[in-house]
């Protein structure tokens, strides 16, 4: 059955890939972004989350041309990495507001409209740096950190209403924006994975699509890591 599928910040890299795995399965997928739209085949909205006025419009856009929105894929977020003693306190504020807050303002809206219908699906898209820490990035690992236990009390809250909340927490990926490290650094962080590579971005879509799925209508306030291994034990 075709859904209405909503996911933040997929123009490119893994949200993308989200959004295509989407597509092929037959939902009526829709994705917001800030600079670039996505390809053909998506409505592609305009959105900051770190703006309330811009989510309402937003939703009411795809509520106009796909639906109440059924599943939504929170994965729009940013980075600013820096070691602690050189980052501003706009470096930490900013990121958590993107990566966090502007989760919690998504999962509001959605979750309003999913109550009325008593059936929904909620997946935050967090990192294997939740779990095991990244220096450079505590502004960064801080925010996603915070998804997962965001997500494990709207598990709670949102479970009478037959609504799951689940957390998807990729590794390294292979995407445009990793390779812009170069060659050799690449190599060097894929060789620190257990399964010896990095992720595919369509590996991180399946696991997706799975959590929020029917066959995973009893699977909530979970977290399921696809690191290849990085964070076994965390």
């Amino acid at each position: 059955m075709s859904r209405s599928v909503l996911v933040t910040g997929a123009s490119r890299g893994i949200g993308l890939a989200i959004a295509q795995a989407y597509h092929a399965a037959g939902d009526r997928v829709a994705i917001t972004y800030r600079s670039t739209p996505a390809p053909d085949g998506f409505l592609s909205v305009p959105c900051d989350i770190t703006q309330p006025d811009h989510i309402e419009t937003a939703f009411a856009a795809v509520e106009e041309q796909h639906g109440p929105v059924e599943v939504l894929v929170s994965n729009a977020g940013i980075t600013r990495d820096k070691l602690l003693l050189t980052m501003s306190e706009d470096d930490f504020t900013s990121v958590l507001d993107t990566n966090l807050t502007g989760a919690y303002r998504v999962a509001k809206l959605a979750a309003r409209r999913m109550i009325r219908r008593r059936e929904g699906r909620i997946l935050f898209i967090s990192s294997a740096s939740a779990l095991y820490g990244q220096a450079g990035q505590s502004n960064y690992t801080a925010s996603k950190a915070g998804l997962i236990g965001f997500a494990r009390s709207l598990a709670r809250e949102l479970a009478p209403r037959g609504i799951t909340v689940n957390t998807l927490s990729p590794g390294l990926t292979d995407t445009a924006m990793l390779n812009t490290l170069g060659a050799e650094k690449v190599e060097g962080l894929a060789a620190q994975v257990p399964l010896g590579r990095l992720a595919r971005p369509e590996e991180i879509a399946r696991a997706a699509l799975f959590l929020t799925s029917p066959d995973a209508g009893y699977i909530t306030g979970q977290v399921l890591a696809v690191d290849g291994g990085v964070s076994m034990g965390h």
